[in-house]
């Protein structure tokens, strides 16, 4: 069962939704990089459980860093975190684990692995859960990328039938961390909460859309064959719980485009600075960054966990049954989405700055370290303003 991504920034995550622990190592981190538990609770804060809009699940989500820091900085060892569990309640999935419910992952984990080594509690390495891993690491890739200047932001575009306002400029969707639907201004918030609220009022769920930025990316990470730039986000971006769909830049919209209308026009920019006009390939041409802003899209299917009975087979029996679950679960998983799309595109992005060597691989400086900070602390204001 393979947890890990990367090959410079390499992110390995274990635990279970209902063991003792969530955790994740990351190998590669450059020494001297200033990180504290409060870098971390930042970014988790949004996609942490417990509200009236997502799970009801309430878990601390206080990191705790076992090793790869010492006096605030790394030290270029292993940084390692944990995520303790503390509000598990495994008899909510006592019908679970003799009924696979449709439109989930138990039933290839069961045909994979066996019915005795499956871990139904909470879909084990399978719940929304393991993402606060994805999430941590996102947070040090996030804050080592402001060494280049990039900044990672997006936004859910859409919910079930609803369209939000769509966002033209990539640092607007830093409003969206305002809203607990990640809208990106109120009206939208307003729509998304009632269709949130009346899919709990059903015991359903909804699909979502999230578009995601990265503002600023160096030019030239990826390569023109295999490890295609477009490819790595995609395979990270699909690896996310309940995605389904991944695009870029015009994405499928240019299988219904002309040659004429796709091609973007080349133009000089200050100096001899060459840009794309329009940056209809999402930053992205050729496997290769352009040093436009890239953009990403993902689809959400509705969470398959709801109270509406579906039609499954009893396990025990080997008859036909109904199922209606009744645990914690997001009637809206794109909500929380986003900031699992944000940390897994910060962490292909920094693999990549460190390959193509914009990214010290050893150490920073204390100059840059200091740098990277004051980008940081502005980073932070921003979301917050």
């Amino acid at each position: 069962m393979s947890s890990t991504l990367g090959r410079q920034f390499v992110v390995t995550t274990f635990g279970e939704s209902h063991g003792p622990a969530m955790g994740v190592v990351i190998d590669g981190v450059p020494a001297g990089l200033e990180i504290t538990t409060e870098d971390i609770r930042f970014e988790l804060q949004y996609r942490r459980t417990g509200n009236y809009l997502v799970s009801g699940r309430r878990e601390a989500d206080e990191p705790e860093i076992l090793s790869g820091l010492y006096n605030g900085k790394t030290t270029g060892a292993p940084l390692s975190l944990i995520f303790r569990n503390t509000d598990a309640i495994s008899s909510l999935y006592s019908e679970v684990s003799h009924k696979p419910r449709p439109g989930h992952s138990d039933l290839p984990l069961i045909r994979k692995y066996g019915r005795e080594n499956w871990d139904y509690r909470g879909s084990g390495r399978s719940s929304a859960r393991e993402t606060i891993s994805r999430v941590a690491a996102g947070a040090v890739a996030k804050k080592l990328l402001m060494h280049v200047s990039t900044y990672i932001s997006g936004y859910l575009k859409s919910i079930g039938p609803v369209d939000g306002t769509a966002c033209t400029d990539p640092i607007a969707s830093l409003n969206s961390k305002k809203f607990q639907t990640r809208a990106i201004d109120r009206e939208t918030d307003e729509r998304f909460t009632a269709l949130i609220k009346s899919a709990m009022k059903e015991g359903n769920s909804y699909g979502g859309l999230a578009e995601v930025f990265a503002i600023n990316p160096p030019e030239g990470m990826g390569e023109p064959v295999f490890h295609k730039i477009k490819a790595e986000l995609g395979g990270a971006i699909l690896s996310m719980p309940a995605v389904t769909g991944f695009e870029y830049g015009m994405g499928f919209r240019a299988s219904r485009m002309k040659g004429s209308e796709a091609a973007d026009e080349i133009v000089k920019a200050g100096g001899n600075r060459l840009r794309l006009k329009g940056n209809l390939s999402g930053g992205m041409l050729g496997g290769l960054t352009t040093g436009e802003d890239i953009v990403v899209r993902c689809a959400f299917k509705p969470t398959s966990s709801i109270r509406i009975p579906s039609k499954t087979v009893d396990l025990d029996t080997m008859e036909p049954a109904e199922i209606s679950v009744t645990g914690r679960h997001d009637p809206v998983v794109a909500v929380r989405g986003v900031s699992v799309a944000e940390a897994m595109m910060a962490i292909v992005l920094v693999d990549y700055a460190m390959i193509l060597g914009v990214i010290p691989h050893a150490r920073l400086s204390e100059k840059e370290s200091g740098t990277i900070g004051e980008r940081w602390e502005e980073y932070i204001k921003k979301c917050r303003s």
